[in-house]
């Protein structure tokens, strides 16, 4: 065998195998790496700190309307002007604790008194009236009854000329002719009775209907007489219960109609909630619903009271008891969000509602894992301010990003950075 064709030592034909597999692996990994690189270039990314997330969880969701709410005292009387007249005074300031009976504003009484002493006087004018027609009334009836016992007198006579004529005619000494005239004059004087007993009747009931008329009116009188002096009484306007003053006409000299409003008083130891909703709803709304008040980041709870049957500028109004009408959060006049509950759910898959959501039954959203975010087709069910309950798509645990991705919704994945 010649030197040129010696056989390579083993050692060295395993040195070239391990270089050779070396620069394969090398060359393969390479490869991957540019791979790898090109995907990473091919596929959009976002950054984490610009998305807000949310864990898949178990809770309640309860389906809800949102309306517009204020609060309002539970209780608050109204004061109004009993009469026309103008503010006089303003005895407390606004913000001011009132007690029942307590002056608020006077008013000037100086118009109603004369009036009412002019009513008086009128009335004591009607009493005499009355007096003068009773004995006007009576002066009549005394007359007819005067002649209805003159008639009666005759009618009497006038029998006993008839027996006598008869009596004559009988016994040979008188004549049928005399007879028949007696009998004619009573007759005569007879119906003459009849018709002086119907006078005296119709009178009387006339008599007793001009009393009764005049006597309406005296009545009528005393009760406006009754009626004005009670709004004399009561120019001195009060509060019925006691309270705090919330508003009151501060124009001094300024002219009130009776009914117009001088004074607001509230408890406001309780408050209730003025609701307000677009009309597209009012099908929805019901009296006992369940409303969920949320001020200043503190929910309470409540229930519908009434409903207002009047639509105005499209929105309907209702009001809201609440459960704790004390609760130290309630200011009058304070803003809330009210959520009327129109069925709960409980015990179901749920994430917290954002941006994300779009209101539908059916739609994708993305759920973060390793490092990227996957779209998901997810079917949702009752939804409400704060939960938006999961159908199907999802699972306990999963991160959904909550986050506004309409940009994105038609990408399969995203790389988080």
């Amino acid at each position: 065998m010649d030197n040129m064709d010696r056989a390579i030592a083993p050692a060295t034909q395993l040195k070239r195998r391990r270089r050779r597999w070396l620069l394969g692996a090398t060359l393969a990994a390479a490869l991957g790496g540019a791979v790898l690189a090109f995907r990473t270039v091919l596929t959009p990314s976002v950054e984490l700190n610009d998305l807000l997330t949310a864990r898949v969880e178990t809770g309640d969701v309860e389906a809800s309307l949102t309306a517009a709410g204020v609060l309002v005292p539970e209780r608050e009387a109204v004061l109004t002007s009993p009469l026309q007249s103008t503010i006089r005074r303003v005895a407390v300031a606004v913000g001011a604790r009132v007690q029942p009976g307590q002056t608020i504003v006077e008013l000037d009484k100086e118009l109603a008194a004369s009036a009412l002493a002019k009513l008086n006087d009128e009335q004591l004018r009607n009493q005499n009236k009355n007096a003068q027609l009773q004995l006007t009334l009576e002066r009549s009836l005394t007359d007819l009854r005067s002649q209805a016992q003159v008639q009666a007198l005759k009618v009497s006579s006038l029998q006993s000329a008839l027996r006598d004529e008869q009596h004559l005619l009988k016994v040979g000494g008188g004549t049928a002719e005399s007879v028949r005239q007696a009998s004619l004059n009573l007759s005569v004087a007879q119906l003459e009775a009849q018709r002086l007993a119907r006078q005296l009747g119709t009178q009387q009931r006339a008599n007793a209907a001009d009393v009764r008329e005049l006597g309406f009116t005296v009545s009528m009188q005393q009760r406006s007489i009754a009626e004005l002096a009670q709004k004399l009484k009561q120019a001195d306007i009060s509060s019925p219960q006691p309270g705090v003053l919330t508003w009151v006409n501060e124009n001094l000299g300024a002219t009130v109609q009776a009914g117009d409003p001088l004074a607001r008083v509230a408890d406001l130891s309780s408050y209730r909630v003025r609701a307000t909703i677009s009309d597209t709803y009012a099908d929805q709304l019901h009296p006992n619903d369940g409303v969920i008040v949320r001020l200043n980041g503190t929910d309470l709870r409540g229930s519908i009271a009434s409903i207002s049957p009047a639509v105005e500028k499209g929105v309907v109004t209702f009001l809201a008891r609440l459960d704790n009408p004390h609760h130290a959060a309630l200011r009058a006049n304070l803003r809330a969000d009210v959520f009327v509950v129109t069925s709960a759910h409980r015990g179901v898959l749920r994430v917290r509602n954002g941006p994300f959501y779009q209101g539908g039954r059916e739609q994708a959203v993305f759920v973060l894992a390793g490092g990227r975010a996957v779209r998901r087709t997810v079917q949702f069910g009752a939804s409400n301010f704060d939960f938006v309950q999961i159908m199907s798509g999802l699972k306990v645990g999963d991160e959904v990003v909550v986050s506004d991705m309409k940009t994105h919704l038609d990408t399969p994945e995203l790389v988080v950075k």
